[in-house]
C-alpha cells in the first residue's frame, strides 16, 4: 500500500474503488481528520463535501432541517443525478411518508418479532459452521458468510429457497465486485434483475398475501393509497441488499480480525461478552463506508460553508476511528465500552435492520466460539472492489476445531 504521507489529500479520488484497495485508508482518514475534517472534493465540473469527524458526521445525520436523503444517499447515485427512488424507497424518503413506510417494516425487526426466528437462525448457523470446521480449510466468505444473512432476510420475506442463490449473486454484483474489470453497467444490470424479480413476486403476494414483509408492503395503504408496484419493489430491493450485504461483510471481517488478533479470540472463548464483541466487529468492519445527504439550505459544518444543493458525504469508516471520540481507536478490543459507533448511521434513517444484524453476528460468534479453537489465514483475504462497501470477497481461513 502507498504511504499517504507523501501525497496531498486532494490527490485521493474517493469516487474510485481502487483508492480503497491501493492505500492505507486508516492512515489517510487520520490525516484528513487532523488537517481537513470537512473539505471539498472536486468531481468533474462540480464536487462534494467530505465529512470525516465523528461529531460532525452525527450532527449531519441528525439534522433533518438542513439535509435531505430524498435526492440520494449513496455517492455514486448522487453524482449521476437525483435518485429516481427518492420519495418511494425508505432510505431515500423523508417526512411523514418515511414514517409511514418505516412503521410497516419495523414490526418485522423488533427484538420480539425476531425472537420467533432466532432458533432457526441459530440452528442454521451452527450447521454451517460445523460443516466448515469439518473441512477445516475453507473460504470463509463464500462458504460461511455468504450463506447466513441471505437466508435470514429471505425467511422474513418468504422467498422460495430455489430463488435465493440468484438473489445472492445479484446482491454481490449490485454494490461491489470481485473484479476491477466490472463496469457500472454490470452493477446496473444486477439491480435491474433484483427489481424485476420483486415485481413478479409482488403480483403473487397481492393475490395471496402471507405474514411476511413483501405481503405487508404490497397490501399497506399510505395516505389512504396503496403503494404502487415500483415503490414496493424498491423497498424490497433495499431490504434484500441491506439485510445481506452489511452482515455478510461484517461476518467476513470478524474472521479476519480474530485471525489477526488471536488474543482477542482467546478472550472471547474464555467468556468475554459476545454482545460487546459484536459491537467492536461492527465498528471495525463499517460495511457502508459512507452515506450521503444533500443540503436543503446554506449551512455550516465545522468551518465549512455548505451551500444549498451541495452533496455532503458522511464517512462512517472515518468517524468510527476518530481519536477524539474513541480511546485508542486503532486497537481491536472486544470489551470496548462505550462503543457508540455509527456503522448503522444515526437519526431518522438509522438502519432498520440493525437489531437483525446484531442478532446474526452474535449467533455466528457463539457458534464459532463453541466449535473453533483458533482461526488462521493461510492466504491473504481479497478486498471487495467498491467505493461504498468495505469488506472482503474472499477469506481463505483455517478453522482449528475446539476440544
Amino acid at each position: 500500500m502507498q504511504d499517504v504521507t507523501t501525497r496531498h489529500i486532494a490527490d485521493y479520488d474517493l469516487t474510485a474503488p481502487e483508492t480503497f484497495q491501493l492505500n492505507d485508508m486508516h492512515r489517510l482518514w487520520s490525516s484528513v481528520r487532523s488537517t481537513s475534517p470537512v473539505y471539498w472534493h472536486p468531481y468533474k465540473d462540480s464536487g462534494f463535501w467530505v465529512v470525516s469527524r465523528y461529531d460532525d458526521v452525527v450532527a449531519v445525520y441528525r439534522d433533518n432541517e438542513h439535509f435531505t436523503s430524498e435526492r440520494g444517499s449513496v455517492l455514486d447515485v448522487l453524482l449521476a443525478g437525483r435518485d429516481p427512488a427518492g420519495g418511494r424507497m425508505l432510505a431515500v424518503t423523508d417526512g411523514p411518508r418515511h414514517r409511514a413506510i418505516r412503521k410497516v417494516m419495523t414490526r418485522f425487526f423488533t427484538p420480539r418479532a425476531l425472537a420467533a426466528v432466532t432458533p432457526s437462525i441459530r440452528e442454521r448457523t451452527r450447521r454451517i459452521v460445523a460443516s466448515a470446521v469439518d473441512r477445516q480449510t475453507v473460504d470463509f466468505a463464500t462458504e460461511v458468510a455468504d450463506r447466513l444473512p441471505i437466508e435470514a432476510i429471505c425467511d422474513l420475506m418468504a422467498i422460495p429457497d430455489a430463488d435465493r442463490p440468484h438473489l445472492l449473486a445479484w446482491n454481490k454484483a449490485a454494490l461491489s465486485s470481485d473484479d476491477p474489470g466490472t463496469t457500472a453497467l454490470d452493477a446496473h444490470a444486477a439491480r435491474a434483475e433484483i427489481l424485476f424479480y420483486f415485481n413478479e413476486l409482488i403480483t403473487e403476494r397481492r393475490e395471496r398475501p402471507g405474514d411476511d414483509i413483501v405481503s405487508a408492503l404490497a397490501t399497506v395503504r399510505v395516505d389512504g393509497q396503496p403503494l404502487d408496484d415500483d415503490a414496493v419493489a424498491l423497498n424490497c430491493y433495499s431490504l434484500i441488499l441491506g439485510g445481506d450485504e452489511s452482515t455478510r461483510m461484517s461476518a467476513c471481517c470478524a474472521a479476519v480480525l480474530f485471525a489477526r488478533h488471536p488474543g482477542q479470540w482467546r478472550r472471547l472463548r474464555a467468556g468475554a461478552p459476545v454482545e460487546a464483541a459484536v459491537e467492536e466487529v461492527l465498528r471495525w468492519s463499517t460495511p457502508s463506508m459512507h452515506f450521503a445527504r444533500t443540503a436543503l439550505s446554506d449551512v455550516r459544518i465545522g468551518a465549512a460553508a455548505v451551500r444549498k444543493g451541495d452533496v455532503v458525504t458522511l464517512w462512517n469508516i472515518s468517524a468510527n476511528f476518530d481519536e477524539r471520540h474513541f480511546a485508542d481507536p486503532g486497537r481491536f478490543d472486544i470489551t470496548r465500552q462505550p462503543n457508540d459507533h455509527v456503522t448503522f448511521g444515526q437519526g431518522r434513517h438509522f438502519c432498520l435492520g440493525a437489531v437483525m444484524a446484531r442478532l446474526e453476528l452474535r449467533l455466528l460468534l457463539e457458534a464459532l466460539r463453541e466449535q473453533v479453537r483458533a482461526i488462521e489465514l493461510p492466504a491473504p483475504p481479497r478486498q471487495v472492489y467498491s467505493n461504498f462497501l468495505s469488506g472482503y470477497s474472499s477469506v481463505p481461513a483455517r478453522l482449528v476445531p475446539a476440544g
